[in-house]
């Protein structure tokens, strides 16, 4: 009896033990961005995480108007050497997967959308930039066989229509839910996740190495992945548009530091942004040439405080910097571009600030000095005793020795002429000549 009640123990510890190990979960992420490389990071981290727990499949909810080629690549690499099946589901209802979104799409085991979805528009000239369409033809070219090759390499592997996925690149053609699933470039239509598994349950699915596989997740425990705090960060400063913004206040803030030496808050400040901002733009396709507008547009702004063009040159800084602005970030799509009214923003109240700072700043170096010895140079005091040629003036609040070239009785008013030492050279006030202020003699 003893050993009965002891194997089924046994029994019950192993059946504990083994319950746990063999449950298989669905690790979920939702990409609701564009596709740059924290997005990248971000599904890698999912991928070797859902490895490493030996889940049944990675779930993929996408929304993306599209993004950066090189990111694209890296993601379509990352999905098909994938150890553990990935499912693509373009949610929820409204959501797309444009340009760089449709290529991941295509690269997943699983390609599904929500009904009210859309897929599709992936010309590769959207793929190098904004100015794209002023390229040759034969660079325009070269890069479309390039997409539409990728597009064809991916598609089929996994068995789907080459032909109209191709049409994606080459046309720019974009598909509903239900074209995509009639035209056998998805694989399911589901209003939620529940019911894509229900509809995947049984089915095989084909890997890229062409191995086939069945998933059963019905009833699966999903578990949601979320960023980091880090990838929060990243992927709040991969907006072009704070980038761009950081980026001019630490430029103002730097210039503030070096019109008030020492004042230290602005000086931390422009450094923090700076850097800031040039992590962010380190990992974008940034335009050399858009900074050199950027410099220039202050550097305008400078000179307009010099030469006093009355706004002619702080105008143009304004226009610089719009422009340096728009043009920072060569992305592939708009959501990826610094916009023209963060532009205008940015540029504008900057434009003047920094023409009024210069202004100002200049203003004081050339205004003579008002405190110390110089500051005494052209006052009137009053002689508190005679001078002749020696005696004691009050000027300024304060009692001084002064000396005077020609008799001066008690009581009469003295103006200031010389500062040597801590004796003053004064003459009378009725005496004084409109010349100019004599040199300070120490």
């Amino acid at each position: 009896m003893n050993r009965k009640v002891l194997s089924w123990l046994l029994l019950g510890v192993v059946a504990l033990v083994l319950v746990p190990l063999s449950r298989a979960d669905v690790l979920k992420i939702v990409i609701n961005d564009t596709i740059q490389p924290i997005t990248q990071e971000y599904i890698e981290r999912a991928i070797d995480e859902a490895a490493r727990r030996g889940d049944q499949a990675v779930l993929i909810e996408i929304n993306t108007p599209g993004g950066l080629v090189e990111s694209t690549r890296h993601i379509i690499e990352k999905i098909t050497t994938s150890q553990v099946p990935v499912i693509i589901y373009v949610a929820p209802s409204g959501a797309r997967a444009g340009s760089a979104g449709i290529f991941i799409l295509e690269a997943a085991d699983v390609a599904a959308m929500a009904p009210g979805t859309n897929a599709g528009a992936a010309h590769p000239v959207m793929l190098i930039g904004p100015n794209a369409v002023k390229t040759d033809d034969e660079m325009k070219q070269k890069v479309e066989n390039d997409a539409a090759a990728l597009m064809r390499s991916v598609v089929s592997r996994r068995g789907r229509n080459v032909q109209l996925a191709e049409s994606a690149v080459r046309e720019s053609k974009s598909f509903t839910d239900q074209e995509a699933l009639s035209q056998h470039l998805i694989d399911y239509i589901a209003p939620d996740e529940t019911d894509l598994f229900r509809q995947m349950e049984g089915k095989p699915i084909k890997r890229f190495t062409g191995q086939e596989v069945t998933l059963n997740l019905v009833g699966q425990p999903v578990v949601p992945f979320g960023m980091t705090l880090k990838e929060h960060i990243l992927g709040y400063l991969m907006d072009p548009n704070i980038a761009f913004i950081l980026l001019a206040i630490g430029a103002l803030a730097l210039y503030a530091e070096f019109n008030h030496p020492g004042a230290v808050v602005p000086g931390t400040v422009g450094v923090v942004f700076i850097i800031l901002a040039a992590f962010a733009l380190n990992l974008l396709p940034v335009r050399f040439a858009a900074l050199g507008l950027i410099l220039g547009a202050f550097a305008l702004f400078a000179a307009e405080a010099k030469f006093a063009t009355h706004g002619v040159l702080t105008t143009g800084g304004i226009v610089l910097l719009t422009l340096g602005g728009l043009l920072l970030v060569d992305s592939p799509i708009p959501e990826m571009r610094v916009h023209l009214v963060t532009a205008l923003a940015v540029s504008i109240p900057l434009g003047l600030i920094t023409a009024f700072l210069m202004t100002i700043a200049l203003k004081a170096r050339r205004n003579k000095h008002v405190s110390g010895e110089e500051g005494l140079i052209g006052e009137v005091g009053v002689a508190q005793t005679s001078l002749s040629p020696r005696g004691k003036i009050f000027v300024h609040g304060e009692l001084w020795d002064a000396v005077s070239s020609c008799d001066i009785t008690a009581g009469q008013s003295v103006v200031v002429r010389r500062v040597d030492g801590l004796v003053l050279e004064v003459d009378p006030v009725a005496a004084t000549q409109p010349a100019s202020t004599p040199a300070v003699s120490r």
